[in-house]
């Protein structure tokens, strides 16, 4: 991840905050909640945060380290830091979710201690919070089998017989020491991030179970419209904090119209073969049938517009684009959009 590009800010922003903010009203510690022990990690986790609006959009946000007073310029809002709970501070202020996963110094193991989560589908904070890092992810497909292990759990080399000059002959010569897990030497200056997707009808940010939006994953309603069809994407980061040690996973639900692939090259092809071809567990547990038998036509029609109009060759093989994720002509779509 691109340090400068942690939080970043749209122009959904002020809607979002709003829609976050009613969320909180309306659900309570479901979405926004922070268990014993967790202090120092939120109180950081809005310091940083802060600090680095303020570094990255001087023009928008300001913070008075006197009054300790923090100023919204967009929503013309100010947080008084010295009476307001970090995550509330948070929650007026940056529109995207935080969980905070602290590690146990008996067993080793990382477990979700504060967060708040307002973009969740098919669980909520209050369905996981308090949980480890294993069980927030038992739903996940494959999970178990390829990533618990290298995730979860620091086991002390000295816990097992090791010393640390074979330790120290270990890591000369290169030799993948599993037992050191990803959380446990998670440095702080290495951010990183990553994308999940899924197809939904409208914009649903907010799903827990049971939720009446959860029906429409259980029809494919003949009316439905492309036009009400978006991508979601999860856009998340990873990083630790200095101070707490915590690990910290925050995230945002960005939605796309699938109608806005028409003009994009390649990709109709390669969002079909993926619905169609990709692991049926994946695809259930992304829950995407709702909406393919509306988007599968849509995206194969878009598909033999571009090859009709010689954008995507006849023959083309779909295959990961030389400069993935970037489309060619992404550029002049992006200005384009922007305005300039």
């Amino acid at each position: 991840m691109e340090n400068d590009w942690w939080l970043e800010l749209e122009n959904t922003y002020v809607k979002r905050i709003k829609q976050r903010q009613d969320l909180f009203a309306k659900h309570g510690n479901r979405v926004l909640n922070s268990l014993p022990g967790s202090e120092l990690a939120c109180k950081e986790l809005m310091e940083m945060s802060l600090q680095f609006l303020c570094a990255r959009y001087p023009h928008y946000f300001r913070l008075d380290k006197d009054k300790m007073v923090f100023y919204n310029g967009i929503l013309g809002t100010e947080s008084d830091l010295k009476t307001t709970p970090p995550l509330h501070v948070l929650l007026k202020n940056v529109p995207e979710d935080f969980a905070i996963m602290l590690r146990d110094s008996q067993t080793g193991f990382y477990f979700f201690r504060a967060g708040v989560i307002c973009s969740s589908l098919g669980w909520d904070l209050g369905t996981k919070i308090g949980m480890q890092l294993h069980e927030v992810h038992a739903p996940i497909p494959d999970y178990k089998e390829k990533m618990q292990f290298s995730m979860d759990r620091y086991v002390p080399p000295t816990k097992l017989g090791f010393d640390f000059t074979s330790l120290a002959f270990i890591r000369r010569s290169k030799l993948r020491f599993s037992l050191f897990r990803y959380f446990a030497k998670k440095p702080t200056d290495k951010p990183i991030q990553r994308g999940s997707w899924g197809l939904e009808v409208d914009e649903p940010l907010y799903m827990p179970p049971g939720d009446p939006h959860e029906k429409h994953r259980d029809v494919q309603f003949a009316d439905l419209d492309i036009s009400r069809c978006n991508l979601r994407v999860d856009w998340q980061t990873l990083r630790r904090l200095p101070l707490s040690a915590a690990v910290v996973f925050n995230y945002k639900a960005i939605f796309t119209p699938v109608e806005t692939f028409r003009d994009e090259p390649f990709i109709p092809t390669l969002l079909v073969k993926i619905i169609k071809e990709a692991k049926r567990n994946l695809m259930e547990y992304k829950n995407t049938w709702h909406t393919e038998h509306v988007v599968i036509p849509a995206l194969e029609q878009y598909a033999q517009e571009q090859v009709d109009k010689g954008i995507v060759p006849k023959d083309w093989e779909p295959h990961t684009l030389e400069e993935s994720p970037w489309f060619p002509g992404w550029e002049e779509k992006w200005h384009r959009e922007q305005g300039f």
